[in-house]
């Protein structure tokens, strides 16, 4: 296979360096240009190549090249004016991006890789990080459903991001934990839209800096047998090597720093047909990054996990 030449616009943030990594250890993929607002000149990853250099952001000042796909890994509300440059230097880009600026954009698809068809196209909008877990736990059982479900969640800081907030406030989380969005989450629109359309979720931000953890409740429409509820996410997920289901409830040590999803702690109150389980996933990584280098892999063609360390 021939290399990919990749542009990243906005590899500063948490993200952006996770594709970074990620993409020094590809053999197809290459970041050829990077840009960012605040590291103009700046070498961008000594471990990955000490001659790329980060360019000029400014959209009156950036300036776009060859290459093949461009990942915006920029703040919501700010990819659309990237889209339109790109599209008017090569119609043919493939685009990648992680805002939720297009999550809702019927001319963009939307992928959660484990849940999606392989599929070549050139406008991917990635999903967001409970989003993804979200849906991971409903789609094995979104027909044996009723009434709402609901999930608790709770992320590092990290993904607050790295501009300061009172979301990232290391003062402000020492011994705490921060609820947020308490109604209409966007994630939890995601998962309406896309998965299952009565959905409760609330976040929170916790002292710790990556990785999250998400506990469903769900009201099953059957008699519950716990065994067969893990075969079927067993089953569900047999054929995807990043997906764990596990008997035991997952944490969040076993899931930093890597690409997998971990599924487990299946539990239930017969008497109200009651089922809880939980995911865990590092928010940076498979809740973003991770998802990228995958999206990338289909809309050229390839095997969506081509490049990915576990």
């Amino acid at each position: 296979m021939k290399v990919k030449k990749i542009g990243l616009i906005g590899g500063r943030g948490y993200v952006g360096q996770e594709i970074l990594k990620l993409l020094a250890n590809h053999k197809y993929l290459k970041v050829t240009s990077a840009f960012s607002s605040s590291k103009i000149g700046h070498v961008v990853n000594n471990e990955y190549d000490k001659n790329l250099i980060y360019k000029e952001i400014a959209i009156d000042k950036i300036n776009l090249v060859d290459e093949d796909a461009y990942i915006l890994a920029l703040q919501n509300n700010e990819s659309h004016q990237y889209v339109d440059l790109i599209l008017r230097h090569n119609s043919n880009a493939i685009i990648i991006d992680i805002s939720s600026d297009h999550r809702f954009d019927n001319e963009w698809d939307y992928r959660v890789p484990e849940l999606s068809s392989s599929q070549r196209s050139l406008r991917i909008s990635n999903p967001g990080c409970y989003a993804t877990a979200m849906q991971l736990m409903l789609e094995p059982i979104k027909e044996l459903l009723e009434e709402p479900v609901h999930f608790f969640g709770i992320s590092g800081y990290s993904g607050a991001g790295a501009s300061p907030n009172k979301r990232n406030n290391l003062k402000t989380l020492k011994d705490n934990i921060l609820p947020y969005s308490l109604v209409s989450h966007l994630h939890e629109q995601e998962v309406k839209v896309n998965s299952y359309p009565k959905v409760l979720f609330t976040p929170h931000v916790g002292n710790f800096f990556r990785g999250m953890l998400i506990t469903g409740n769900f009201e099953i429409s059957k008699d519950l047998d716990i065994k067969k509820i893990e075969n079927l996410f067993i089953n569900f997920f047999k054929n995807k090597p990043l997906i764990f289901i596990e008997k035991e409830v997952p944490n969040l040590q076993m899931v930093q720093n890597t690409s997998k999803v971990i599924i487990g702690g299946f539990d239930s109150d017969k008497a109200i047909n009651r089922l809880t389980f939980c995911c865990a996933l590092d928010n940076l990584l498979k809740g973003a990054a991770t998802q990228v280098v995958q999206n990338l892999n289909s809309s050229f063609g390839w095997e969506d996990n081509i490049g990915i360390i576990q």
